[in-house]
C-alpha cells in the first residue's frame, strides 16, 4: 500500500511526529512539539534539506500542540495526507498481543489499563482521540510496547503473590519497550549476519525509562520491567527495583499513601533522586561524591541483570545497546559491562568510544559481540501499521 504513515508519539508533555513510507523508506517529516502546559513552548519542524520550521509560543495543552502540528505541515510542508496514523501505546495488558484498529472499544480498554502505566497510557490515549477528530475516516492504529513480551513463558511473568491478585487482578509482568526490542533485535541479526531465529541476544535499552531483555529466537524470554514500567533498572525518574515491603514501611514510619510512594518512586526517584538530575550528560560532567555513586549504582544494576540473563540463556550471541544512553554514552557502556571478561564480554576501548550508527563496539573476534543499534520506534510503529491495514489480523 501506497502513501505515508504519520506516526505520533505522545509523551506527558510533549508530541514526537514523523511521516514515514514504509515502502521507499522515505521520511518526508518529522518534528517535535515541547514544554506543552508549561508558560513557554516550542515547535520544531523538519522537512527536506532546507532549515527548520520552528515556532516559540505556549501550547496550553496537547489539542493546541497538535493543531500547531498541522499548521507547520501546511507551512513547511509536505502536504498531510496520512493512508493511516500509528500510536506508540505503552501498556496493550493481556488483551492487545499485536497492533490493533482503534475504535471506541479499544479506546476504553486503553483507558481501563491507564491505572498500570499512569504516566504513559493516559497521554497516549488523549493522542489516540485527537488524532480521531483531526483525520477523520483515516485508520489509527495502536501499537503497544507490551505486546513484544507476550511469549514470556509462566515462570518469566508470573509473581509469588497470593492467587487472587493473580487471577482476578492480573498481576504479572508484562514488560515495555518492546516496540525498541522488536526493532533493534532484527537490526542486531542484520549487523551479525544471521538468522534472528537463531540468536540469543540480549537488549540494554537505556534512555529516561531504561529495561533489559533476553531474546532467544526473536521471541522476549525475561525483561527487568514488570507489572508497570517501574520496576528494574534505575532510570531518569524511575528507582527501578526496591524492596516490596518499603511502601508498608513508609506507611507505618511517616504515615504515606501508596499512591503517593508509588508516584514518589516514579517521578522522584533514579538519578534524580540519587544526583540531582535525570541527565546522564550532566551527571558525567560532574566530578562529585554523589554523581560518582549516582554512575556506579547504575552501571551495577545493568550488570546484575546481564549476569542474570547470561545464565538464563545460557548462552549470548550478542550484547546490544540502544536508547539515548545507550548508543551515546561511551563511558556507560564500558562500566556497565567492567568486569564481564570471563563471559566473554569486554568492549574495545577504541571501537566504543568512536563511530557512529550501528556497528561493533567489542574487540575482533570476541566471544560475545557487543554492538550499539539506534532504535526507530517511529518506523516499528510505522512497519506494524501498514501490515495491519494491509491485511494483516487484529489483535
Amino acid at each position: 500500500m501506497a502513501g505515508h504513515i504519520l506516526v505520533l508519539n505522545t509523551g506527558s508533555s510533549s508530541i514526537k511526529y514523523e511521516l514515514v513510507d514504509v515502502l521507499t523508506h522515505e521520511r518526508p517529516a518529522r518534528g517535535l512539539i515541547e514544554r506543552i502546559g508549561e508558560r513557554s513552548g516550542r515547535l520544531t519542524h523538519h522537512a527536506g534539506d532546507g532549515p527548520p520550521y520552528v515556532r516559540e509560543r505556549p501550547f496550553p495543552d496537547h489539542g493546541d500542540g497538535l493543531d500547531a502540528m498541522m499548521e507547520a505541515f501546511a507551512a513547511a510542508g509536505p502536504a498531510l495526507d496520512p493512508v493511516a496514523v500509528g500510536h506508540r501505546v505503552v501498556h496493550g495488558g493481556v488483551r492487545f498481543d499485536g497492533p490493533v484498529l482503534v475504535d471506541d472499544e479499544v479506546v476504553a480498554v486503553i483507558e481501563e489499563l491507564a491505572p498500570l502505566a499512569p504516566l504513559h497510557n493516559p497521554v497516549n490515549l488523549g493522542g489516540i482521540r485527537l488524532a480521531r477528530k483531526a483525520f477523520p475516516g483515516v485508520p489509527q492504529v495502536a501499537v503497544f510496547d507490551t505486546a513484544f513480551h507476550r511469549t514470556l513463558p509462566p515462570e518469566a511473568y508470573t509473581y509469588a503473590v497470593p492467587r487472587d491478585w493473580r487471577e482476578e487482578l492480573g498481576v504479572r509482568r508484562f514488560g515495555f519497550h518492546g516496540t525498541s526490542c522488536a526493532y533493534v533485535s532484527r537490526r542486531a541479526a542484520a549487523v551479525l549476519g544471521r538468522d534472528l531465529a537463531e540468536l540469543n541476544l540480549i537488549v540494554l535499552h537505556l534512555g529516561n525509562g531504561a529495561s533489559v531483555t533476553a531474546i532467544s529466537g526473536g521471541r522476549s524470554v525475561d525483561t527487568s520491567m514488570g507489572l508497570t514500567p517501574l520496576e528494574g533498572l534505575v532510570m531518569g525518574t524511575r528507582s527501578g527495583d526496591v524492596d516490596p515491603g518499603l511502601a508498608g514501611y513508609l506507611a507505618r514510619t511517616s504515615g504515606a499513601d501508596p499512591q503517593q510512594v508509588e508516584q514518589d518512586l516514579s517521578r522522584r526517584g533514579g538519578l534524580l533522586a540519587l544526583a540531582g538530575t535525570l541527565d546522564m550528560r550532566e551527571v558525567r560532567a560532574r566530578d562529585d561524591d554523589e554523581a560518582r555513586l549516582a554512575l556506579r549504582i547504575y552501571t551495577r544494576r545493568i550488570r546484575k541483570y546481564v549476569g542474570a540473563y547470561y545464565a538464563l540463556l545460557g548462552r549470548v550471541d550478542a550484547l546490544v545497546f540502544t536508547g539515548g544512553v545507550g548508543e551515546h554514552d561511551a563511558a556507560t557502556r564500558a562500566e556497565a559491562l567492567a568486569g564481564l571478561d570471563r563471559l566473554g564480554i569486554a568492549v574495545d576501548p577504541v571501537l566504543n568510544s568512536a563511530g557512529d550508527g550501528e556497528r561493533a563496539v567489542s574487540a575482533a573476534g570476541a566471544e560475545v559481540p557487543v554492538l550499539v543499534v539506534p532504535t526507530d520506534e517511529e518506523w516499528e510503529i510505522a512497519s506494524q501499521a501498514l501490515a495491519l491495514i494491509s491485511g494483516g489480523s487484529q489483535g
